[in-house]
């Protein structure tokens, strides 16, 4: 054990604004803005301290558009380690880290607040927006993942219904989840007009899924991610509510600097990176990773490349 490895670490665990932010970042990557409105500190503070936990290799960042997230990032050196898990065992009955997860708490239920006032506002108009995607193609091959007749699926953020009806058409039992009860009346009308048997429609959140533990045969988002507060939970609640040997299957954007999606689409996230999403099928214990990119159609409008993601739960 180097001595001045463990007089560094101690050093930096010893600043309670650091073990605060290291807190925040061990649950939720967080951009600075957010990490400020949880601690309630200015700007130049809070970058102080990132740069710091930074540099000692405990944070790791991702510019998007115009915003910098920070994630935690688990310690390689036995001694860093080893030092973080003791101060994270302090953290467990400290008042002040329950404070600081109660405003974590606030801060994400206002990222999905904002999504939701989008799709409430938007309703059955969604069907118009969403053809800028050009999400035909990645949709069939996400509906290939899972075509096996009597299959039950949950189709996370169903919006309008689109993908349920697709599925239901192919013979599969459908449970169609959303968050926005103005999107699931859009939803409603479409598959009573259509006619179709075989979909069940529930309103609930991605991170906290209206299914009891391996309730489907498979779970599906598509172009679901890049709205949701937190897309590393969605995916472990998608793990879930799958039975042992079923799919989990995700398509959404690559990684991207367009900003205009934010204004006229909505989004939370301009795409992931393959790293990530790997990062988040592992930590959800999902086996068996398939991931593909897509380069965009060339007659889109300007969009990015796509990626199609799939993982089965351990039997």
């Amino acid at each position: 054990m180097s001595a001045d490895a463990l007089q560094r670490a101690f050093k930096t665990f010893l600043d309670p604004t650091r073990v605060r932010i290291l807190a925040l970042l061990a649950q939720e990557e967080l951009a600075v803005q957010e990490i400020m409105e949880v601690l309630r500190m200015g700007q130049s503070r809070v970058s102080r301290h990132l740069a710091i936990l930074r540099e000692a290799g405990l944070l790791s960042d991702r510019r998007e558009g115009t915003y910098v997230f920070y994630r935690f990032e688990t310690p390689v050196d036995a001694v860093w380690r080893d030092a973080w898990s003791l101060v994270a065992r302090q953290l467990a009955g400290d008042p002040r880290a329950s404070r600081d997860r109660a405003a974590l708490e606030r801060v994400l239920a206002a990222r999905a607040a904002r999504t939701r006032r989008f799709f409430d506002s938007v309703g059955p108009e969604w069907d118009a927006l969403r053809t800028v995607m050009n999400d035909d193609a990645l949709r069939a091959r996400a509906m290939a993942r899972l075509l096996s007749p009597r299959l039950r699926v949950a189709d996370i953020g169903t919006g309008t219904g689109i993908l349920a009806l697709e599925l239901a058409r192919e013979g599969l039992a459908v449970v169609a989840v959303d968050h926005s009860q103005r999107m699931l009346e859009a939803a409603r009308e479409k598959i009573e007009r259509s006619g179709v048997r075989g979909i069940e429609l529930r309103l609930g959140e991605a991170s906290a899924l209206p299914l009891a533990e391996a309730e489907v045969d498979a779970a599906l988002a598509h172009m679901v991610l890049h709205y949701l507060p937190s897309p590393a939970e969605a995916i472990r609640e998608m793990a879930r509510v799958v039975r042992p040997g079923g799919a989990v299957v995700i398509a959404d954007f690559v990684s991207h600097d367009l900003e205009w999606m934010r204004e006229e689409l909505g989004v939370a996230w301009l795409g992931f990176a393959r790293e990530e999403v790997e990062a988040w099928f592992r930590e959800a214990e999902l086996g068996g990773l398939r991931l593909e990119e897509h380069a965009r159609a060339p007659s889109a409008r300007e969009l990015p490349a796509t990626f199609l993601a799939s993982g089965r739960v351990p039997e």
